[in-house]
């Protein structure tokens, strides 16, 4: 009787992510130190650095000035969040045709099931298919990729940070307590400082540590992850890729004005802005929220905030607004101090109820056809075609405001997901279909 085999587990990295696409959308750029700038302007703080520029030690949130100081020959480029999105999902459009399942789990990141691929492809080994899907992510989409490939989805992601930039590496079966013997254990996703210090209590320093303990020990202290961990450090570990799937269990927004505000409607306008985009975004998602909560910074960097549970879950905006508004005065009385930043939260969410009655729709049905029917028409007649009151009165009001500044695309691996199966793309095992992105 054959055996079951184990699943072996393939993460795959964009090296220096933004940085990396900054240098395939301006090929001008490859071989330079590049450095993207975040903030208001793109000249507040790094938020990616291609390896070229980390060798002069810039590094993820220091500030512009100090890294041209360092680096006076790289070059600073503002992000481009759109084209990121694009090029991510490039990448795994290709990366797909190489695997039966992938799971994407940020923008740049993602796991794949390569149990049999070398074998459906005809390769030696997975170290020539990979190299071959690498040379084709380098190629027509720009992006250099780093890959690891073990048993588990800890144990890919750590041979990946092994063998950055542009590497991979293989742990086979039998050489992950090798492997992982003096790998600090925070190094692991999911243990932070806190965590790290509980470890540190009873003697854990490195993974190698972890499997000298009892099980029991591990499990008393830390239930289902500290027994995961023991099986990790043993080299016991196995798991099943799949798709979750998860609804999203919290939604917000944290935008920072272009311009410090002292005008406070002009501020509210700007936040009843924003609130509505959130709200069409979990409306998008078949989702309304029970709880909200809304933070203001100012000037000097204090803040203050305030949250409230709503009598039912809502997804009405003209509901919503009244409550950010009611808030957001509470939080300005007895200040003077221009606004720099607007928040607004969204948690304890729970599916729209799109089950007919005997009346017909109810209203969660009805809102969720309008927003469907709001965007069929925003996507005939271009971006900015629909506008609600609130985006009107902003424009008209406070214009020095307005201007859809970009943001970062940390998308939620449920959203990645989505996106991945609403793929429609032919699967021909062992030969690529796809043609080279051209970039402008």
């Amino acid at each position: 009787m054959k055996t079951l085999r184990h699943q072996r587990i393939l993460h795959l990295d964009g090296d220096a992510y933004f940085a990396s696409c900054e240098v395939a959308l301006d090929p001008k750029l490859r071989g330079q130190p590049v450095f993207v700038g975040g903030g208001r302007r793109g000249d507040g703080i790094v938020i990616a650095a291609n390896y070229q520029a980390k060798r002069y030690g810039i590094t993820t949130g220091m500030a512009c000035f100090e890294a041209k100081r360092r680096c006076p020959d790289g070059v600073l480029v503002k992000p481009h969040y759109d084209e990121y999105r694009r090029l991510s999902l490039e990448m795994f459009r290709r990366a797909r045709r190489y695997t039966p399942l992938l799971v994407p789990t940020s923008i740049d990141e993602g796991f794949l099931d390569f149990t049999d691929m070398p074998d459906v492809f005809r390769c030696a080994n997975a170290g020539e298919l990979v190299g071959k899907m690498k040379r084709e992510l380098a190629e027509e989409v720009g992006i250099p990729v780093s890959a690891g490939l073990a048993s588990s989805r800890w144990l890919a992601k750590l041979a990946t940070e092994s063998c950055k930039p542009d590497g991979f590496y293989e742990v086979k079966e039998g050489e992950e307590r090798a492997f992982l013997k003096d790998v600090p254990v925070q190094k692991l996703v999911g243990i932070a400082e806190r965590r790290a210090r509980s470890l540190r209590a009873i003697g854990v320093w490195t993974i190698g540590d972890v499997a000298l303990l009892p099980l029991e020990i591990l499990r008393r202290r830390f239930g289902v992850f500290g027994e995961e961990l023991w099986l990790l450090s043993r080299g016991e570990l196995r798991e099943r890729l799949s798709l979750s799937n998860k609804p999203r269990t919290c939604i917000g927004s944290a935008t920072t004005l272009p311009y410090d505000e002292p005008d406070y409607d002009a501020a509210l306008l700007f936040l009843l802005d924003q609130t509505e985009r959130v709200i069409t975004t979990f409306v998008r998602e078949n989702l309304k929220a029970h709880e909200m909560g809304v933070y203001l910074r100012f000037k000097e960097r204090d803040g203050a905030g305030l949250g409230v549970r709503f009598a039912g879950a809502q997804f009405e905006p003209r509901v919503i607004n009244a409550e950010v508004e009611r808030i957001f005065w509470q939080l300005v009385a007895g200040r003077t101090e221009p606004i720099r930043q607007v928040c607004v939260n969204f948690w304890n969410m729970e599916p729209l109820n799109l089950e007919p009655d005997l009346f017909g729709y109810n209203q969660d049905f009805k809102r969720r056809e309008l927003h469907h029917a709001l965007e069929s028409i925003e996507h005939q007649f271009g971006k900015g075609s629909v506008k609600t009151g609130t985006r009107l009165l902003l424009e008209s009001e406070a214009s020095h405001l307005v201007g859809d500044k970009p943001k970062c695309p940390f998308i939620p691996q449920r959203e990645m997901e989505l996106k991945m199966a609403e793929l429609d793309l032919p699967r021909t095992w062992g030969r690529s279909t796809s043609r080279a992105v051209k970039f402008a």
